[in-house]
């Protein structure tokens, strides 16, 4: 057990992280992480306890040893509550708060209390609210632990306590309800805004990466937005969306999403399903990696398992490893570059390798595009402005009997031009 000598803050609760990871190569990173999540829900660190197990304890997370220790810890330190660095089951939290005598809050409740702060578009904040009650419900009856043992039996049939469980679980049923029927709302109106953007001549590509990559910094170092970038994690929840003008004339409209994270809770990922539905309706991925930080390899993991489980994992991907600039060993960097597929290496806010970025950018839309010779007759001449709205044309040949037109286009307009290719 080792105290943090951190600044007190009067208005901070004091908490006491605990830790148990069965890889020991891993431990320094989650327990750095686990620091920096509890500091940005706003309390302070004044101990830590960590623990080598192949699983968590199913009664203690930590064993009842080692509960004791921390009960120890929270009297010595005068600690207001205890992060876990795992999603507790509720005998487990209830048994821990019971040994420690304060609250027990697991990392599921640490994440979404993050994203309460955070969220400040309507969107955002029923998409936080739905979490957190998705997450209360199974939880209610640790609020009525005094009322377990009275689940019949003469005098205390329906009693008091029983009754406001139940009346607390409909209210928290009725409340979800109405968050889905909302949500639903924004998801279709979400729908119709990337029908309208499908309009539009550009290619969509999202931004996605472990929080704290450096998104947002990218975005507004492409297209000189304004996002609001900040070193602390989660900085943006609600999706903000640029255009941003290529080397060859061509435009991208490029997405930032909110930054994913190790274990992010599967509560979270569907309430905020709407929003990242984004990620898997765009063209291709832009994925972010902080290339200075020593897991940056189990970042990059954390964000593919994300992102399989949005359907979006098989998607075109652009691999960009950022904060080079903060890299010691470059001829690594160089090497992990030119072992990744479509990838490239950059400084996001000191713009340096901007111009690589972009060139892959390019390549990578192109790749996008379909190569089509096509015969149009003049009665469809539309179709010829819309290969120029949409795409790339080569040559337009003007004849007797149609245009003859090579073109590369989108995808999209690919299959609406399928019945003029030539020599079919």
């Amino acid at each position: 057990m080792s105290k943090k000598n951190m600044q007190s803050v009067d208005t901070a609760e004091r908490a006491i992280i605990v830790c148990v990871e069965a890889d020991q190569s891993i431990e320094p990173y989650a327990m750095e992480e686990l620091v920096s999540l509890t500091t940005t829900a706003g309390a302070e660190v004044v101990a830590d306890l960590h623990q080598h197990r192949r699983e968590p304890d199913p009664a203690y997370y930590v064993g009842k040893g080692k509960a004791e220790e921390l009960a120890a810890a929270v009297a010595d330190t005068s600690a207001d509550m205890i992060v876990v660095d795992c999603e507790l089951s509720p005998t487990q939290q209830r048994n821990l708060q019971e040994t420690a005598k304060v609250r027990v809050i697991d990392r599921t409740q640490l994440i979404l209390d993050i994203f309460g702060q955070r969220a400040h578009t309507r969107e955002g904040k029923l998409q936080v609210e739905l979490a957190q009650l998705t997450y209360l419900l199974p939880r209610l009856m640790n609020l009525y632990t005094q009322f377990e043992r009275q689940q019949g039996g003469i005098g205390v049939r329906g009693g008091a306590g029983e009754t406001k469980l139940e009346t607390d679980r409909r209210k928290v049923r009725e409340r979800i309800g109405d968050l889905e029927e909302e949500l639903a709302e924004v998801r279709s109106q979400r729908h119709q805004q990337r029908k309208l953007r499908r309009r539009l001549p550009f290619p969509t590509a999202s931004l996605v990466g472990y929080t704290s990559a450096g998104k947002s910094t990218l975005l507004n170092t492409l297209a000189g937005a304004d996002v609001f970038v900040d070193p602390k994690l989660f900085a943006t929840l609600d999706p903000t969306t640029r255009r941003v003008v290529l080397p060859d004339g061509w435009a991208v409209l490029v997405t930032d999403t909110v930054g994913f994270i190790r274990n992010l809770p599967h509560d979270l990922v569907a309430a905020f399903r709407a929003t990242l539905e984004e990620v898997a309706e765009t063209d291709f991925l832009i994925h972010v990696v902080d290339a200075s930080h020593p897991q940056f390899a189990l970042q990059k993991e954390a964000v593919e398992d994300v992102l399989d489980e949005l359907g979006a994992g098989g998607k075109p991907t652009l691999t960009v490893y950022n904060k080079s600039d903060l890299v010691t060993d470059q001829p690594a960097l160089r090497e992990l570059v030119a072992s990744t597929p479509n990838s490239c290496y950059i400084s996001a806010s000191k713009a340096q390798g901007m111009s690589y970025f972009m060139d892959r950018v390019v390549e990578t839309v192109r790749s996008l595009l379909v190569h089509m010779v096509l015969e149009i007759p003049y009665s469809r001449s539309e179709m010829v402005a819309k290969c120029y709205e949409f795409g790339r044309v080569m040559s337009a040949d003007y004849r007797a009997e149609h245009i003859l037109v090579e073109a590369e286009v989108t995808r999209d307009l690919a299959g609406r031009l399928a019945e003029f290719r030539a020599n079919q």
